[in-house]
């Protein structure tokens, strides 16, 4: 196991280690600890070559892929700081991402040129693209002035001269916004808790193979699967995509032993038509978030495997709470850390009764929460030596922890958060539309559904067709709403906030319409 303190130094030192013995298994293509070292200081000196320095960020926008990882690693040897974009965004999602995080590189795929080339005319920062094009279709032309990763990747395979700060940033994680634009989670060099990693190495045997089909975009394929199977010395596997009529065949082809699951993949797996040799996997542990209660044992059962409930948050201070099977199923565990639970004025609630989960702050450097030029968010995350969760939460008698919503307007679709505020935005443009109010209803394979009331101008008519196509016009395919309900107004307080409680109440009406229903 890797001795090292930051990510330079625990890759160059397990290339040393490991050897020849594999990292990274995708489809066909074996990645070993050596070459994974050779492979990512080409990327970083090409970077170097073409202007690249310590505190220049990097997008990277492109699906999950051996080069993802090359140029995420390269940002952590350069003393740069890498930037993932969802390849879902496009028009004002993708150009705030890319104009608020201050990216200098954006590294692409050529799925995301159309997108890319709609906002680069509105983000001059960016002025390097380079675009990975192993993948690409055999029409695909790439763009006059963009780069191809291949062509940095002749540059030499010696270690990058560049010299790292531990007080700078390694990385910028957009999450989703809720009264406003999403929010840059600062990570630095000294904050990248490499330490804490080795912590958890006792939960996961020497001949562990993790393996995610999770975005790396995402902190979870990113952090708990990539970067911990990296600092354990331990091959991991990686696919492109989840895919439900393919996954437990991947799982058993390279002999998997865990896996980290998102809310709506365990109920969707557990539709898949039921097969003799569903419990003949090598899975051992799976590391769940948000695992439906009624699907937990049944999922356990079936495929015979260990549930690990957990829960955490990108902009949660390194707060975590574990359910190893000490609470009940359903439960996300009991926090090691004093916490309460309180409702909207401040007072803690009973057992029984949803509030927001609060933890007392014991080191108020350490757990602060830093959103990118937005001090004025990082200082209204922990007030009064608590930091504030965003989440609705309650406890049973024995101080269970049971997660229960979101306190915000963001909600979650298929493992994607949603800003409520984005969608409205996107609906607003719409020129029929005088307002709407976007919210979260129960999916049948849990999370939410994403669906809109809208309020038209006087005298102007529009179809649910045509809010939903203008919507998509700038909205990643997983945002646009499912259900649109024309009405005369919004429900408001006196002081004109929408009262989307009441709305998330009523739910779906009969005057609903569905996309999804042909």
């Amino acid at each position: 196991m890797s001795q090292a303190t930051t990510l330079r130094g625990v890759i160059e030192e397990q290339a040393e280690a490991q050897g020849d013995r594999p990292f990274l298994y995708f489809e066909d293509r074996v990645l070993p600890y050596a070459e994974l070292d050779r492979l990512v200081n080409r990327v970083a000196n090409g970077l170097l070559e073409r202007g690249a320095s310590p505190g220049t960020g990097v997008a990277i926008m492109m699906p999950n892929s051996p080069e993802w990882i090359l140029v995420y690693f390269a940002t952590q040897k350069l003393g740069a700081y890498a930037v993932p974009v969802n390849v879902a965004l496009k028009g004002e999602g993708l150009r705030h991402v890319l104009d608020h995080s201050d990216s200098t590189f954006l590294v692409t795929a050529p799925e995301c040129t159309a997108a890319v080339a709609a906002v680069l005319p509105e983000t001059p920062g960016i002025e390097h693209v380079v675009v990975h094009t192993g993948d690409a279709p055999g029409d695909w032309e790439r763009p006059t002035g963009w780069h191809a990763l291949a062509d940095l990747m002749e540059a030499p395979d010696r270690s990058p001269d560049a010299k790292l700060d531990l007080d700078a940033i390694s990385s910028l994680m957009y999450t989703s916004g809720t009264t406003g634009a999403p929010k840059g989670v600062i990570n630095r060099y000294s904050s990248t808790n490499i330490t804490g990693i080795r912590a958890l190495a006792g939960m996961l045997q020497p001949d562990e193979v993790p393996y995610t089909c999770l975005p790396l975009f995402h902190a979870n394929a990113l952090f708990l699967t990539t970067v911990r199977s990296l600092v354990l010395g331990l091959p991991m596997v990686l696919s492109r995509r989840f895919s439900a009529s393919r996954f437990w065949d991947e799982i058993r082809r390279y002999e998997v032993t865990t896996f980290n699951s998102l809310g709506a993949m365990i109920p969707i797996l557990m539709k898949q038509p039921e097969r003799p040799d569903d419990a003949d996997n090598p899975v051992r542990v799976v590391f769940s978030a948000a695992c439906p209660a009624d699907v937990w044992p049944a999922f356990e059962e079936r495929f015979a495997v260990r549930l690990i409930e957990a829960y955490a948050a990108v902009d949660g201070g390194g707060f975590i709470v574990m359910n190893f099977g000490q609470s009940p199923k359903g439960s996300i565990g009991t926090p090691m850390n004093p916490f309460r639970i309180v409702d909207d004025d401040g007072n803690d609630v009973p057992a029984g009764v949803s509030g927001e989960l609060l933890f007392e702050v014991d080191d108020p450097e350490a757990r602060r929460v830093e959103y990118y030029r937005n001090e004025a968010a990082s200082d209204d995350k922990i007030k009064d030596g608590w930091l504030h969760t965003g989440d609705l939460v309650h406890a049973d008698e024995a101080g269970n922890l049971y997660f229960d919503d979101r306190k915000t307007d963001s909600l979650r679709r298929r493992g994607e958060n949603v800003s409520s505020w984005e969608v409205e935005r996107a609906i607003s443009q719409h020129p029929a539309v005088l307002e709407s109010a976007v919210f979260g209803v129960p999916s049948e394979l849990a999370e939410d559904e994403v669906m809109a009331v809208v309020v038209l101008k006087e005298g102007h008519e529009a179809a649910p067709e045509d809010i939903v196509a203008c919507a998509a016009e700038n909205l990643a395919s997983f945002a646009v709403p499912r259900y649109i309900e024309f009405r005369p107004s919004l429900p408001k307080t006196e002081t004109h906030r929408v009262q989307k409680s009441v709305l998330k109440n009523e739910g779906i009406t009969a005057r609903t319409w569905d996309r999804e229903a042909g």
